[in-house]
């Protein structure tokens, strides 16, 4: 436990990406505490919503890669791979599983008192990201990541 403790407050891209992601979380926490007027700490943990926490990951790692390696090195390169990767899937592939989600969870409760046994347990609808959601945990995480680096 203690090396990872260490790890985490001594290697500087992902203590920037880690934060961006917290940062992300926390803001969809305060939004839906906000708009829906009740706190859920599980919030805290689902994926999908504004801004995405995952897209600022990657962002704030890429970044802090780019300042520490160069942006030539193969470090970056991965990284940056990675971040594009990860974006792509978050506003398209599961997004599009978002949006089939709904649509098998009303066609299953369209069935419900007809095949009681076909239907068990609503699916998951919120996996994906808008592309206004993914870049701007982009943002934030370029944003975290420059501060992390400008500021050591």
């Amino acid at each position: 436990m203690k090396e990872f403790l260490i790890f985490i407050t001594s290697n500087i891209a992902f203590d920037a990406a880690f934060l961006s992601w917290f940062i992300a979380q926390v803001i969809k926490m305060v939004t839906v505490l906000v708009t829906e007027k009740t706190f859920s700490i599980r919030r805290f943990m689902d994926s999908g919503g504004m801004p995405s926490s995952h897209s600022a990951f990657v962002a704030a790692l890429a970044v802090c890669i780019a300042f520490i390696d160069g942006f030539a090195s193969t470090q970056f390169a991965l990284a940056a791979a990675l971040a594009c990767v990860v974006m792509y899937d978050a506003a398209g592939v599961r997004r599009a599983a978002g949006e089939q989600a709904k649509v098998l969870n009303k066609l299953m409760d369209a069935w419900e008192d007809q095949e009681p046994e076909f239907v068990q347990t609503q699916l998951k609808e919120i996996m994906g990201h808008t592309p206004a959601q993914v870049g701007a945990g982009a943002l934030l995480g370029i944003v975290i990541g420059l501060i992390f680096m400008l500021a050591r």
